[in-house]
């Protein structure tokens, strides 16, 4: 069997593969590693992994020679808005080469940032697709949102430029209206981000009486920055959280899952600060408007009622009057039957008196006696139904004369 030194064998691979494989490949990889040296030469480690289970099927070593990757970044970044990193799936022009040294590696000649953009957009229409399918991802949409929400939970790196001009606009607001906030700290870019803003939500939820909504804010960033927001753990929790959520992560290309699946997304934190105030200001302002129209409506009921009042008392003054005139006209109609039946009764009465009085002198006994009568008594009593009896002693009265006599004998007739 014929010896070869390894020099000669991996110039025979080398030489083989130079023959055999095409000039360059469009190959689709993740970067798992990627640094720059002093000279700007760009070193990288691509991997494959199963999409299931995440487990490495292959890896290789590659370069972006510096004169190559000044243009290469500069295009990939323009065109996605990031940075060449790792954890990003890219398809790359490579030329595969073998070195008797450095074994076997990966010249990039060019990266399809296109690709790169799909690959991201793809990944998120899946997660979006997975909240759809889990029933979670209108949740926090469908919440109602507090009238005037004053106790604000925020989650954000204390930090952040984005954190401070949230709170110098609600602080410093032009209508001095009084909003409470109180911090949640987290990291906000970065593969610790999802874990600690879940965190955060975890506590605001233990405390979940104490606020009226809940504020995830940032300051601005590469597009790298914000990969952290398109995390479906990270949307699922805000999806599900129980009060209603804000974003304002602070990009304006671009929407992340997390601003989808929040019940109200904002551009910036000042956004977010406007949103609120202007809503304060509106409630602010119907209720001016309410009073004011209260107070409108009572002046016109007063008036109306004062109106209604004058014209009662006009018409109840015409009916009195007229009411007034028909009773005096009464009173003038009794009073002239009452005259009238007076003068008659006493006529009547009159003539009554006046017979009485005729009647009274054709009884009296002095006209009587004048007509020839007398009057026989017995103890001062006419005889008329008296026992008389012999001796008894009897006075009888004329006109003239007054005769006592005495009783010798009484005849009886028949």
């Amino acid at each position: 069997m014929e010896h070869l030194s390894l020099a000669t064998l991996n110039q025979l691979i080398k030489d083989t593969l130079n023959t055999t494989l095409e000039p360059s490949y469009w190959v689709v990889a993740e970067i798992a590693e990627l640094r720059t040296n002093y000279s700007g030469h760009c070193y990288l480690e691509f991997i494959q992994k199963e999409e299931e289970s995440g487990k490495v099927l292959a890896k290789i070593r590659g370069t972006i020679w510096s004169y190559t990757y000044r243009t290469v970044s500069a295009w990939f970044q323009s065109i996605t808005g990031e940075e060449l990193r790792s954890g990003l799936t890219v398809l790359a022009n490579v030329q595969v080469q073998f070195h008797e040294v450095y074994g076997l590696s990966l010249n990039v000649k060019d990266i399809d940032p296109n690709f790169t953009l799909g690959e991201r957009a793809r990944k998120k229409q899946e997660i979006i697709k997975q909240l759809e399918e889990d029933g979670i991802f209108e949740m926090n949409k469908s919440l109602k949102l507090p009238l005037v929400p004053q106790r604000i939970a925020v989650i954000s790196s204390e930090t952040a430029a984005g954190y401070g001009d949230f709170m110098n606009q609600i602080t410093h607001n032009d209508f001095g209206y009084k909003i409470e906030t109180l911090l949640f700290p987290a990291t906000m870019q970065g593969d610790k981000a999802p874990d600690a803003i879940i965190n955060a939500l975890l506590q605001v939820h233990n405390a979940m009486d104490k606020f009226d909504a809940v504020i995830i804010i940032r300051g601005g960033g590469a597009q790298v920055d914000l990969d952290c927001f398109d995390h479906y753990e990270l949307a699922a929790h805000i999806a599900q959280f129980p009060l209603p959520v804000f974003t304002g992560i602070g990009h304006e290309r671009d929407e992340t899952i997390c601003d989808l699946v929040a019940h109200t997304s904002l551009k910036t934190p000042t956004a977010v600060a406007e949103f609120l105030l202007r809503g304060i200001r509106q409630y602010d302002e119907n209720i001016t408007i309410l009073f004011e129209n209260i107070a409108s409506v009572t002046s016109r009921s007063i008036e109306q009622a004062q109106y209604n009042l004058r014209e009662i008392s006009h018409r109840f003054k015409g009916l009195f009057v007229k009411r007034l005139d028909a009773g005096n006209n009464k009173l003038d109609r009794l009073s002239q039957q009452l005259n009238y039946s007076t003068k008659r009764l006493l006529s009547e009465e009159a003539n009554k008196l006046q017979m009485i009085e005729k009647t009274f002198h054709l009884i009296n006994p002095e006209n009587v006696f004048k007509k020839g009568y007398s009057f026989t008594s017995k103890n001062g009593k006419s005889i008329n139904g008296q026992e008389i009896k012999e001796g008894d002693q009897l006075i009888t009265t004329n006109s003239s004369h007054r005769i006592t006599s005495e009783v010798k004998k009484i005849d009886i007739e028949k």
